[in-house]
């Protein structure tokens, strides 16, 4: 299933290029989503969504495949899964540029979705509508993020400064040591494969699940009216079968 979004971000170019590509500082944007870790390339953490009573949540995992600064465009694989609700794999690219205002950016994102599983029922109009509100709701996140100031450069360049006079303080005193008692010539390093990316630890706060009927609306109820049918009659027969247990 292909599907096609644009929006419009309220900076120039080579600024919104720098915004996009930093998948820490939007993901908090994102509607159900919630990073909670990185290694080296690859980032990973959860997003979950819901169907009146019914809530999936797909661990997941994505990393850029593609990174052309020079034509703006990005690509990025991301997969999640539910043991219980299905998969869903994409492949999203995002081409971005210049605004027809001064200092904005268009941008389109192209996803290449396979879902398998109880979502895959939902049918494409279903998830064209959802995904259209979704980004919606990530655009307007965004912008509000970008209003209060944030900013990837910013973001980095705090606890830079923050260190930088610790870091001068401490120079003088680190030069003095070195010549009052000056280490040992260090001896021919053995070669050593390389070490295993660490993972970072990302400390973010718990996600709200997407209530897909609150996001798509009376549309919505009536694609899904099948699928919500046969899950509820499943859960009287569990709730049938339970109480003849007990007896």
């Amino acid at each position: 299933m292909e599907l096609t979004n644009d929006f419009v971000v309220d900076r120039p170019v080579d600024e919104t290029w720098t915004i996009l590509n930093d998948l820490e500082f939007i993901a908090p944007c994102m509607p159900g989503a919630q990073l909670q870790e990185i290694e080296g390339d690859e980032y990973r953490g959860v997003v979950k969504v819901k169907v009146g009573p019914i809530t999936a949540q797909y661990k997941g995992k994505a990393r850029f495949v593609e990174q052309d600064e020079a034509n703006k465009t990005a690509k990025l694989k991301a997969e999640g899964r539910d043991p219980r609700q299905g998969n869903a794999n994409a492949m999203v690219t995002a081409t971005m540029s210049a605004g027809e205002a001064p200092d904005t950016t268009n941008v389109t994102v192209h996803t290449d979705l396979a879902l398998s599983g109880k979502i895959a029922s939902f049918g494409r109009g279903a998830i064209e509508d959802v995904s259209k509100k979704i980004l919606g709701q990530f655009v307007d996140n965004l912008r509000d993020k970008l209003a209060e100031g944030a900013g990837p450069a910013a973001e980095a360049a705090a606890p830079a400064a923050a260190a930088a006079p610790a870091a001068a303080a401490a120079a003088p005193a680190a030069a003095a040591e070195a010549v009052a008692d000056p280490a040992p010539a260090a001896e021919p390093a053995a070669a050593a494969e390389p070490a295993a990316p660490a993972v970072r630890k990302i400390d973010s706060p718990e996600a709200e699940p997407v209530d897909l009927l609150d996001v798509a609306g009376d549309s919505m109820v009536k694609r899904l009216a099948p699928v919500l049918g046969g899950l509820v009659l499943l859960l009287v027969l569990r709730m049938i079968l339970r109480g003849g247990s007990d007896d």
